[in-house]
């Protein structure tokens, strides 16, 4: 089973408290997992180490070419760095430079190869093209199982 995600790029802390409860309590803990990620700040960076501390395998799907330069904090960049050493592929959408469109490719080529994905969502709309909003609606479509992980009342910054 291949589990995708997708979600937030800030997440207050309960937020991630109850994504990596469900992840602790949902995923295979051993070679079996397969997690795939953008790499994002975030959900995804937060996903991605889950899978590898669960002794999962890692695939990633980075938006373009330079992406790491377009992570928020440094701290988001060295982690970025950490765990795409640590994947097992990485794919890199053909897109030159980050924007809204290689975002939402990236995306949905992650939502193509996976069997499940995690949405790390307050529910709201996107915020631009290729939000989680969008990914979320792409995967639905799609007929992809989502579980979206989210506590009630809390809002994001």
């Amino acid at each position: 089973m291949r589990f995708g995600v997708t979600g937030h790029r800030v997440l207050p802390p309960s937020i991630v408290e109850c994504a990596v409860r469900h992840w602790r309590r949902v995923l295979p803990a051993d070679a079996q997992l397969c997690g795939v990620s953008n790499l994002a700040d975030g959900a995804d960076q937060l996903f991605a180490t889950q899978v590898l501390a669960a002794g999962g395998t890692l695939e990633v799907v980075l938006p373009c070419e330079g992406y790491a330069g377009s992570l928020m904090a440094d701290e988001s960049r060295a982690r970025f760095s950490e765990l795409r050493r640590a994947a097992a592929s990485v794919l890199t959408m053909p897109y030159p430079e980050p924007s809204d469109q290689a975002f939402l490719a990236a995306g949905q080529a992650l939502v193509d190869r996976c069997d499940h994905l995690f949405a790390v969502w307050d529910g709201r709309p996107a915020r631009g093209l290729g939000g989680t909003a969008d990914i979320v609606t792409y995967a639905r479509a799609r007929g992809l199982p989502v579980t979206v992980l989210w506590v009630e009342g809390v809002r994001r910054a």
